[in-house]
């Protein structure tokens, strides 16, 4: 990868979420402004920043894409700051077919809409004496991986359960993203077992930058946040994590490190996908 790509200085906002929407807004507001303020040129919303999360709230609190209150309020965040602006996610009402899902939109500086995720692999659960979820009562699954053309370098964008599928983070190394962001809200169970490990898993699987941004953690809501919003570096390495408390965390995500980790250690130019994709071609 060529590093001609703008310098890229990462936030993650981990944000305390409630059950008013236009509060959300303006506390997602305020520490966007205040992360591009401390030099942040890529910000990071959590996963269902806007509403609390749970699947009896995805109904009440959908909006289309196309006049929706929270899509008008980040596009005017990112406008504002000067920054990308990965929005999180909120739940999202498809006006043709009236489905609802669970959707990251990203805005350039100038507040443009340039992408939307639809949250892939849906959160659905059952561990039994601990948590039980289902997404799928009230959301659809989407249906395309997405990759983002940003200054610094194209990223590639998955939310929360995602990230425990390794297919599409490599498949976003193999189409030149340096770096996978994924919003997210691992729980009280999930989050200690394996937030830390899965994006540590899908950085040295594909030598590129791998962040996740939390919710804070709330013990007055229905579902409880694991929190610990975390950036990990191309080697695996932790550069920057928090607690559960509301905040901010900043990394500066430096191609040229990446690419030199990866010519010491190559791994995108010797994977045989030849092999994998036929697998009658093993030897026994």
């Amino acid at each position: 990868m060529a590093n001609t790509a703008k310098p890229c200085k990462l936030a993650l906002i981990q944000l305390a979420v409630s059950a008013d929407k236009d509060a959300n807004l303006a506390n997602a507001r305020t520490h966007v402004l205040e992360a591009a303020s401390k030099g942040a040129n890529l910000i990071v919303l959590p996963e269902c920043f806007n509403s609390p999360y749970g699947t009896g709230y995805f109904p009440e609190y959908a909006e289309t894409l196309a006049d929706g209150p929270s899509v008008k309020s980040l596009s005017a965040m990112a406008k504002d700051a000067k920054a990308y602006l990965i929005g999180g996610s909120i739940p999202e009402r498809d006006p043709t077919d009236e489905k609802i899902y669970n959707t990251c939109t990203v805005y350039n500086p100038e507040g443009k809409l340039i992408a939307t995720h639809r949250k892939v692999h849906l959160f659905d659960i059952d561990v039994p004496g601990k948590i039980r979820f289902q997404e799928s009562e009230t959301l659809t699954a989407g249906r395309q991986l997405t990759h983002v053309d940003t200054d610094f370098g194209k990223i590639g964008v998955g939310i929360c359960y995602d990230i425990r599928f390794p297919e599409p983070a490599m498949i976003a190394a193999r189409q030149g993203c340096f770096a996978m962001i994924y919003p997210g809200a691992f729980n009280m169970t999930t989050g200690p077992l394996h937030w830390e490990l899965l994006q540590r898993a899908r950085a040295v699987d594909n030598q590129m930058y791998v962040a996740a941004c939390s919710p804070a953690r709330d013990l007055n809501a229905s579902y409880h946040a694991w929190g610990h919003s975390t950036i990990v570096g191309p080697a695996g390495n932790v550069i920057e994590t928090m607690d559960e408390n509301q905040g901010i965390i900043y990394a500066d995500l430096d191609l040229k490190t990446m690419d030199e980790f990866r010519q010491s250690i190559p791994l995108i130019t010797q994977r045989r996908f030849d092999l994998y994709v036929d697998v009658s071609k093993a030897q026994p």
